[in-house]
């Protein structure tokens, strides 16, 4: 995480540019409105700046203390023109001489610069991480939750203010203790810093707020997001997710019996949360290392499937937990394609609850196989691993995956991705070739091997059943053709029966008598080597020879009867 951390940064330095501060641009006007009330801090000025240099100017600076500068998360700006919104681009930048505070450079719109002589709102919005620091540090199961935030009372600008206000939203009318900067007034839970006059840049005036905040403080540490694409149809996303209540830590033991009994026992642990997943979602799942956790609710909503996790035991300061989503979505939703050109757009993140904060988000989308030139998009920074392989089923030469790593993500960092990719058309019959193959495989060894003796020793007995087996099925053949011989005989002898023809009767005889002969004479030298072989069978076809002797001599008995005549 620490490497991450430093790898952004010197990113972020290596794409930064030394400017300097235009003492002709003053603030006329400013109020900032900063809320505490949950584990964010989340900031919003309003400015009024007038321009007395005698050109436009195109950009303006806004900064961050030292002690702020290490918890900016997020920041954009945007200004409001007869009700329309118009968003402004943000860059951060290095001032020289002021290399331990933070700048952001804000650029107007091209055809709505900050004219000479000239004033322009401008509204800037951002988010705070880790800036609450719970005091004390350690509370009992009973107690409530106190925070503590360290902030400055004045607007802290590199230009000049002539006049500015700072409002801090506690959510609570529990408030401890203020710093007393004068002017300051405290109404229902804000505490008001100014306003203030004259201004001179980067001013700056140390402050302590300490106040009751129970909200969930809950901390992604490690969340793993695959995406896996699938061009029959579906995509699958699976998130694995490392979670920690980063809050005031749990003193003493926990009780089971407290906690259920007594309403305010607990008041800052976090029973359950609720997770917000695309509205086509379905298979939705819930697990941990221990199995499925049924406790958790799923609702579907118009725009959204509304997920609500309830881990197996509530989360004090301090607790950790682990577990895995997963669930599919449709491919048509977001992958659109022109002949072998895809381009596919989704989320990079989820919203995993309300206020999240996520240390380090590592991002694998893994493409069919076969997909090349890959061009990928994201709206805000990322790091880009190099690509890799992954093998699943069937896979031969791997799919393409992409990897991404972020830190200290927020909502405002929701966004969609872009991906443009190739992917040559032949390759969806990759995989059915493939299985096609594979039966084929299966069935010609299956054949082969029933066919093939791979035994090393002589079986005796085995070549014995076999060469038994070869004489009765030739003594069964010949069988047959006597048989079709005493057919041809019995039809003969009809014959003779109703034409009287001796000569004509005698003639056929001669052939069937042949043919007779010839099936007689096979099967008893087949009798013969069946003899050798299995005395047994042999007996049972002397008895079966017998038979057909007698079935002979009724045939000559009934011959006699016409020829004697």
């Amino acid at each position: 995480m620490i490497l991450l951390h430093l790898f952004l940064v010197a990113i972020t330095i290596s794409t930064t540019f030394s400017i300097e501060v235009n003492p002709k641009i003053f603030i006329n006007n400013a109020e900032c409105l900063v809320d505490l009330s949950t584990q964010l801090v989340k900031g919003e000025c309003r400015l009024s700046l007038e321009n007395n240099d005698d050109k436009p100017v195109n950009s303006v600076l806004y900064a961050f203390e030292p002690s702020i500068k290490s918890h900016v998360s997020f920041i954009s700006a945007h200004q409001v023109f007869e009700s329309n919104r118009l968003s402004l681009n943000v860059k951060p930048v290095i001032l020289s001489g002021h290399e331990d505070k933070q700048f952001y450079q804000i650029d107007f719109n091209a055809s709505r610069p900050l004219r000479s002589k000239g004033r322009a709102p401008l509204v800037v919005e951002y988010v705070l991480i880790n800036a609450l620091y719970p005091h004390p540090e350690e509370i009992t199961q009973k107690d409530r939750q106190l925070m503590m935030f360290y902030g400055n009372a004045y607007l802290y600008s590199p230009y000049k203010s002539l006049k500015s206000s700072v409002k801090f939203q506690t959510g609570t009318r529990r408030i401890e203790d203020y710093t007393n900067v004068s002017p300051v007034s405290l109404s229902s839970g804000d505490i008001i810093y100014g306003p203030f006059g004259s201004l001179e840049p980067f001013a700056y005036s140390q402050i302590s707020l300490h106040y009751d905040n129970n909200t969930p403080f809950l901390k992604v540490t490690k969340l793993t997001r695959t995406i896996e694409l699938s061009h029959w149809g579906n995509v699958a996303v699976t998130e694995v997710i490392d979670l920690v209540h980063h809050g005031a830590k749990l003193k003493g033991s926990f009780s089971r019996y407290d906690y259920q009994r007594e309403t305010n026992s607990g008041i800052s642990s976090v029973k359950s949360f609720k997770m917000y997943l695309p509205a086509s979602a379905t298979s939705v799942y819930y697990r941990d290392v221990i199995g499925n956790i049924s406790t958790s609710n799923q609702r579907t909503l118009l725009d959204s499937v509304e997920l609500d996790i309830r881990p197996r035991f509530p989360l004090f300061g301090g607790w950790k937990t682990h577990y895995t989503i997963g669930y599919n979505v449709p491919a048509y939703e977001y992958l659109y394609n022109s002949g072998e050109d895809y381009f596919l757009k989704m989320r990079l993140v989820d919203h995993l609850y309300d206020n999240m904060i996520i240390e380090d988000v590592t991002v694998r989308i893994i493409l069919p196989e076969g997909s090349v030139d890959l061009d990928l998009k994201t709206t805000h920074p990322i790091v880009r691993l190099p690509d890799g392989l992954h093998y699943t089923y069937l896979d031969t030469i791997g799919r393409p995956t992409i990897q991404l790593q972020m830190s200290n993500v927020v909502e405002s960092h929701i966004s969609d991705f872009e991906l443009k990719y190739k992917f040559p058309k032949f390759f969806m019959f990759h995989e059915p070739l493939i299985v096609i193959i594979a039966i084929y495989i299966l069935f010609l060894t299956v054949i082969i091997w029933v066919r093939l003796d791979f035994s090393i020793a002589k079986d005796g007995q085995s070549e014995t059943r076999q060469r038994i087996s070869g004489i009765i099925s030739a003594i069964i053949h010949h069988f047959e053709r006597r048989a079709s011989v005493y057919s041809s005989w019995d039809e003969t002898l009809n014959k003779l029966k109703h034409s009287k023809d001796v000569s004509a009767y005698n003639t056929a005889s001669k052939q069937i008598q042949a043919d007779y002969k010839n099936e007689s004479t096979s099967i008893n030298e087949l009798a013969t080597k069946l003899k050798t072989e299995s005395s047994e069978l042999s007996d049972k076809l002397n008895e079966v020879q017998k038979a057909e002797k007698n079935l002979k001599e009724l045939f000559g008995q009934t011959q006699s009867l016409y020829i004697d005549k």
